[in-house]
């Protein structure tokens, strides 16, 4: 067992946080360093001293905060914002992302550098899907802590549930498992023992199937399509898809939902230009 299993488990998702604030958060800041700094503040890595920290979600870290992680990780000191003095910091760093590391890394979403110096041992979590003997198991024990958090005794779900549970495709992961589990038992009538196809939400198990070739949702590339318009016809054609609903076509597509806002921006940018030229 790790020395450090007692010691400072600290998690950060590196989605959740504005880019203007992310360093601040990682690596601390001095009193004065920016407007509204009032005070001297440790950040992630000094607060899971001698412990762990988690960065999930690695990346969506931006660019130039990858630089000054590789730098804490090869020199095993930080400086905080707003100062000029280095303190030392013995962290263990584990890193999560939703991609594949090598795709991320092709797109230059995670630097080739870090990716290395970060992947020493790698875990595979395969996505629900892949694994679907093990949600009877995960189904039990989620109910177990959903029936504790809001005192219900609801134990199991019907053999219909469980039948539903197994085809649908779960592009939200454990996640989607959990919500609809705590749905269900926060809809339950007092007293019900086990969750049924009414207590589930409004068409579930209607999930958008895999378009084919000659349905009208289909993506069509042909010879000489770019990665990147491949890239935007199919991120297009999902929010259609969803009527705009991007939290949903995130999920479909596998992204994060603050990636996807980046990529409408980018393509945004780049129509308005396009515009542009044309009227000069």
């Amino acid at each position: 067992l790790s020395p450090r299993k007692n010691k400072p488990f600290v998690a950060i998702n590196c989605s959740a946080i504005p880019e203007t604030l992310i360093e601040s958060e990682i690596f601390g800041h001095e009193k004065g360093a920016f407007t509204g700094a009032l005070e001297r503040r440790s950040g992630c890595f000094e607060l899971a001293e001698e412990g762990t920290l988690l960065l999930d979600e690695i990346g969506e870290m931006p660019i130039n905060t990858q630089a000054k992680l590789l730098r804490v990780l090869e020199d095993h000191k930080l400086r905080r914002l707003g100062s000029k003095i280095e303190t030392p910091v013995d962290v263990r760093v584990l890193a999560a992302t939703n991609k594949l590391p090598e795709t991320a890394v092709a797109r230059g979403e995670i630097r080739n550098d870090l990716f290395y110096r970060l992947n020493v041992f790698n875990i595979n979590l395969p996505p629900l899907r892949e694994h679907k003997e093990d949600l009877p198991e995960l189904v039990q024990n989620l109910l177990a802590d959903m029936g504790r958090k809001h005192q219900r005794e609801v134990a199991a779900v019907s053999e219909e549930v469980m039948k539903m549970f197994q085809q649908y495709n779960w592009p939200g992961n454990v996640r989607e498992l959990r919500n609809v589990l705590e749905r269900a038992i926060i809809v339950c009538e007092p007293g019900t023992k086990m969750v049924e196809t009414r207590h589930l939400p409004p068409g579930f198990g209607h999930a958008m199937p895999a378009p084919a070739a000659s349905e009208p949702n289909a993506v069509r590339l042909g010879i000489g399509t770019t990665v990147g318009e491949a890239e935007r016809l199919l991120i297009l054609k999902t929010l259609e898809s969803t009527n705009n609903n991007k939290t949903r076509a995130a999920e479909i597509l596998g992204i994060s939902l603050k990636t996807l806002h980046n990529k409408l921006k980018e393509y945004e940018a780049a129509s308005l230009g396009t515009a542009a030229e044309t009227s000069a």
